[in-house]
């Protein structure tokens, strides 16, 4: 789709993850609007010309920083990179200013909480745009790689690929290569269980488990992921591609990964709200966990990483019992509940 005509774009969300991309796309000459919460912050960003997380990320002269939602009119593709528990709020906030047809696209990581929503169907629920035109963009995209202009890859996906398409031609680069997908849910529920897998993976090396065992702990959450995928209607296959495989690893073995981080740190004895207080962004996991629980248990589905991993965070189980629980479990056929 070379000529495709969307060429404005806005981002909702002035965190890492929103400024970067919002930035990359506008490195391409691209006209960006990045909207900011409030005035302060708006004109902060805009006198700086930079993202305050990340010192040296330089805003092109494309990109216009403002608080005013109505600026979105003009976009033809809105990113929303916020926090998942606060997207319902962000998307209705934004609602009566987006352009008609505008295609949506979330780039956020996660499930609502109390409904188990996916962010697609938050979004879909508040702006009542059509799933056709709302996609996810999910894969092994750690923020600062991607600014440094370091090769990535990504996966959009949406139920109409001609969506897709006009967002994978908006947003990739010789450096940054986008693939489409028609599995909204099985992209979405992937970036967004990893997160949950990811803190296991930190807490292996917070006990300082091995290689194997946390190998075996992110094999093993692979396939929690893809018997929930499969049970609410997801693809198992695309759970090893980018979004699936693909994050997980870079999610699970990267210092830069906050959910890594967050359950190293929970496994050398530091308490949860420490950790997040000190961290100051979202290690998405964490909510991520109790929705993702409530989610298997409403179409009974066993994951017993998931539910270890709730034990851990909200009812104070020590992190060598989990692992020890996980370890004494009767085995099982290795792909049983996804074939």
């Amino acid at each position: 789709m070379k000529q495709s005509g969307y060429t404005a774009l806005a981002v909702v969300g002035t965190g890492s993850w929103g400024m970067v991309l919002a930035v990359h796309v506008a490195r391409k000459g691209l006209s960006v609007t990045l909207l900011a919460r409030t005035e302060g912050e708006a004109r902060t960003l805009t006198e700086a010309g930079e993202s305050p997380r990340m010192p040296g990320l330089r805003f092109p002269p494309v990109l216009t920083v403002t608080h005013e939602a109505q600026a979105l009119r003009a976009a033809s593709v809105v990113l929303f990179v916020v926090p998942t528990q606060s997207m319902r709020d962000n998307a209705r906030a934004v609602t009566p200013y987006l352009a008609e047809n505008a295609i949506l696209v979330s780039a956020s990581k996660g499930l609502e909480i109390e409904s188990t929503r996916s962010m697609s169907q938050v979004i879909h629920e508040e702006t009542a745009v059509p799933l056709e035109r709302i996609c996810a963009l999910s894969g092994p995209n750690l923020a600062k790689e991607i600014a440094a202009g370091k090769p990535s890859s990504t996966v959009v996906a949406c139920p109409d690929l001609a969506a897709a398409g006009v967002v994978q031609e908006l947003v990739g680069s010789p450096a940054f290569r986008v693939y489409t997908h028609d599995d909204l849910t099985g992209v979405e529920l992937a970036g967004a269980l990893k997160n949950v897998v990811a803190l296991g993976a930190g807490m292996c090396d917070g006990l300082e488990a091995g290689d194997n065992g946390k190998a075996a702990l992110m094999t093993r959450g692979l396939a929690e992921m893809a018997r929930l995928g499969k049970a609410v209607g997801a693809q198992p296959l695309t759970f090893s591609g980018l979004a699936g495989l693909g994050d997980l690893i870079a999610t699970c073995m990267s210092p830069l990964s906050r959910n890594r981080t967050t359950g190293e740190r929970l496994a050398r004895g530091e308490r949860l709200a420490a950790i997040q207080q000190d961290m100051r962004q979202v290690a998405e996991g964490v909510p991520t966990t109790r929705a993702a629980r409530e989610l298997a248990r409403r179409h009974g589905v066993e994951m017993p990483i998931v539910e270890l991993m709730n034990e851990v965070l909200f009812n104070d189980m020590p992190v060598p019992e989990a692992g020890r629980a996980l370890m004494q479990r009767d085995p099982k056929h290795e792909l049983e509940g996804i074939l």
